[in-house]
């Protein structure tokens, strides 16, 4: 097939570009080539924000990374109007009515679309796709980890453990976890061209848990860390903050069943596979160990990752203990 993908060298976009690519496919990004582009693509260079010029091309399928204002979107998708025959837009489960239920299926309650923040940006952006008047299919994707993460959730946890000594373990260990390989969000989203609506992108709930992540993490950097599992009380009486000082890791309660327990059985039966999660550990850590220098971070997500000072504390109030 003929694919323009919008975006195409970060993380999401140069995954898909990459596996498009390995398939055979004739792949076109379009973005502002500020980045070395994955191998054998065809680059449009251009900003969609101030000129969304995407040539004279037509494809079979156009795939919109976009994770901003949900402007941009409708603008892409007004212009690829007739261009294209079919349009997925990487959605996200933010989208649903927070605090929300566990199992939450593709028809649970959405959010407001008035919202500010990034649910009622990826609510607006799957609405603004309408511009594009062909089958439409939204991507909603949950956390979403493996090589080329530039959000830094997994490379944190990497980074840390391979510092090794006594490390802040955040339980309980058999704490379930939902998350996607980003090479498996690519497969899925190239095998669903054609298709239309929404679907839930994510593991079942627990393909992996807190215990089994770190564990392996640990080893695969070598088993210098000591983990020191910690009961979710004290952490968050640290004033530590899950999600965000601790990457990945929520309590257990409405923030975990939100993220972590969504019913993906729409996609199981659309064909989607989960790899395991060594294998999405060890290919991230040797995707850093590639790397010249420092991972690419993004500029429009907050750091993540707990302050060593807070950390030394915690594990020394656990030791009094």
């Amino acid at each position: 097939m003929r694919i323009l993908i919008l975006g195409g060298s970060g993380f999401v976009g140069r995954v898909l570009a990459e596996e498009a690519v390995a398939a055979g496919h004739r792949v076109t990004v379009f973005n502002r080539g500020r980045r070395d582009p994955v191998p054998g693509v065809t680059t449009l260079v251009g900003d969609r924000l101030t000129d969304p010029d995407f040539g004279s091309g037509t494809w079979d399928a156009v795939i919109d990374t976009w994770s901003a204002e949900a402007s941009a979107v409708g603008t892409a998708a007004a212009a690829l109007a007739g261009r294209a025959g079919h349009l997925t837009y990487v959605s996200s489960r933010s989208v649903y009515r927070w605090p929300g239920t566990a199992r939450m299926t593709e028809d649970a309650p959405l959010a407001d679309l008035d919202d500010p923040g990034y649910a009622g940006d990826k609510l607006r952006g799957e609405r603004a796709t309408a511009a594009f008047g062909g089958p439409v299919l939204f991507a909603r994707a949950g956390l979403i980890l493996g090589p080329h993460e530039d959000v830094g959730r997994l490379p944190w946890w990497l980074d840390r453990l391979r510092r090794g000594g006594p490390t802040l373990a955040p339980g309980p260990r058999d704490l379930p976890l939902q998350y996607i390989d980003v090479r498996d969000l690519a497969l899925f989203i190239l095998a669903a061209i054609g298709t239309t609506g929404p679907v839930n992108l994510v593991s079942p709930s627990g393909h992996t848990t807190m215990g089994e992540l770190l564990d392996t993490a640990a080893e695969v950097t070598g088993g210098r860390a000591e983990l020191r599992w910690t009961d979710p009380e004290p952490i968050l009486a640290a004033g530590v903050a899950p999600w965000t000082d601790l990457p990945i890791w929520l309590p257990p309660g409405e923030g975990h069943d939100f993220m972590h327990r969504g019913d993906v059985s729409r996609a199981l039966a659309a064909g989607l596979r989960c790899r395991p999660v060594r294998e999405t550990v060890r290919d991230t850590w040797a995707w850093l160990r590639s790397l010249p220098g420092a991972a690419p971070k993004r500029s429009d997500r907050p750091a993540v990752g707990l302050d060593p000072a807070t950390e030394a504390r915690l594990l020394a109030s656990a030791v009094s203990r």
